[in-house]
């Protein structure tokens, strides 16, 4: 008589097998997992603090007390946010946020990602602990407080960043100058904010007292940067040394200096280490001056691939712009801009694309195939680029943005270049329209964030 085999249970599989299966379990279903006994619960310990996310500093302290240390090395991604969950009572004690980053972070011995959203400074002792995060690979830290008030120095910036020992994915925000590094911008218009104070913090084993914003580049791990909403008109990003090949290269404006200002810093750093960028955003116009601040034999953004154009971008300066570029092997171009831009931003890219067939036969952007235009509701839905990008969503367009986009499409199908329908419009998916012809096919795309998307 045929007996079938038994299968099976659960507890006869061995611990490697039933951890594989936990892992790809969707969170809530290991939630649930982890409430059947003792064993399930320390099988998906791995799983449950593989991202944590702790929301306010009030948070932060209630972590500390109460997650046992053994389970902080299952951490591999960990955002930590300083900002105050409700505003503090009279005469109350601070929460001492060093003191709780200095109580975790040693013991996050996986940790990969870490985003630090700091709402004021933190003191000099929490650098340290950075020394021992070797499979930290990519660093987040955004200043979310009052800039004028609490500052957050790019003395301690830097030397946490440096003190990270293979660092390869750095994303600063809201980075305030030091008074050591600008004594310049003391006092004087346009009152760029500066910190004071900050000559506590220890000289670094490798950048020495320089901890100045351009000593990032000596860091030779370093292959992704990524630096918005700060002053960057330190002469020394001419002049840095550099010991990193960056690969992606995201440099935003200061809201205190004018958009001249502005370009003259990002055409200086590019200068410097334009020649290894394979993706750049770009905040601010471009001219031929980048290239004159070139201080190597290879030419800048030779190897150029990738063009972001921010919503923060002047649409009058795109042409010129994509013009100045031209000589980079640049095979995507992608646009953000404000929803009431999107049809100027439209006719700039027709032009641009006019001018490109005027110019195909001495191939100008012959290796470009692709165009996408999305427009934002709100900066902070604008495009990140290298560290922990965001794909927007895609919705549809209506009314002159959507003839705009229409028509840009159109124009492209007249040049014998190949389209893509919109995704969201009439239901379609993307599909080919038109002939293919050299040059190199260029497709447009629409896609439209949702203002409230978190």
């Amino acid at each position: 008589m045929f007996s079938p085999t038994p299968i099976g249970s659960w507890s006869s599989l061995p611990v490697e097998m039933k951890l594989s299966i936990i892992d790809h379990l969707d969170l809530d279903d290991v939630r649930t997992l982890a409430k059947l006994n003792r064993e399930s619960y320390s099988l998906s310990v791995p799983s449950l603090f593989h991202t944590v996310h702790i929301a306010s500093a009030e948070a932060l302290l209630q972590y500390t007390a109460c997650v046992p240390k053994s389970y902080l090395r299952h951490i591999r991604q960990l955002t930590i946010s300083t900002k105050r969950a409700f505003k503090p009572a009279p005469g109350s004690d601070p929460i001492r946020v060093s003191d709780a980053l200095i109580d975790i972070l040693p013991h996050c011995t996986q940790l990969e990602q870490l985003t630090l959203s700091l709402a004021a400074s933190l003191a000099r002792t929490v650098i340290p602990c950075f020394e021992h995060l070797h499979s930290l690979k990519s660093l987040c830290i955004d200043h979310c407080g009052d800039e004028a008030r609490s500052p957050l120095s790019e003395r301690l910036v830097v030397s946490i960043a440096a003190s990270v020992p293979n660092l390869r994915q750095l994303s600063l925000d809201r980075i305030t100058r030091s008074a050591i590094h600008a004594p310049d911008l003391l006092g004087a218009r346009p009152f760029v904010p500066v910190v004071k104070g900050d000559e506590d913090i220890p000289d670094h084993a490798t950048l020495g007292r320089e901890l100045r914003l351009p000593s990032l580049l000596r860091l030779p791990t370093l292959k992704k940067l990524r630096i918005r909403d700060t002053h960057l008109g330190d002469p020394q990003w001419e002049t840095m040394p550099v010991y990193c090949s960056l690969e992606v290269l995201d440099l935003g404006s200061c809201y205190h200096e004018s958009n001249d200002y502005n370009r003259v810093c990002t055409e200086r750093i590019m200068g410097n280490i334009g020649h290894t960028v394979d993706e750049c955003a770009l905040n601010t116009a471009l001219t031929s001056q980048t290239f004159a601040h070139a201080k190597h034999t290879e030419k800048p953004l030779k190897k150029l691939r990738k063009i972001h154009l921010t919503p923060l971008f002047p649409v009058e300066n795109v042409v010129d712009t994509l013009t100045t570029l031209s000589d980079s092997p640049v095979e995507s171009l992608s646009v953000q801009c404000h929803e009431d831009d999107v049809v100027d931003m439209c006719s700039a890219l027709e032009d641009f694309l006019n001018l490109r067939a005027e110019r195909g036969e001495n191939g100008f952007y012959q290796h470009l195939h692709e165009i996408n235009v999305s427009t934002v509701s709100d900066l902070g839905d604008a495009l990140d680029i290298g560290v922990d990008a965001k794909k927007p969503s895609q919705e549809t367009l209506s009314g002159e943005g959507a003839d705009a986009v229409r028509r840009l499409k159109e124009y492209c199908r007249d040049l014998r270049l190949q389209g893509v329908v919109p995704v969201g419009e009439s239901g379609t998916s993307p599909k080919e329209t038109g002939d293919v012809a050299k040059p190199a096919p260029v497709q447009t795309r629409q896609a439209v964030r949702a203002a409230n998307q978190a």
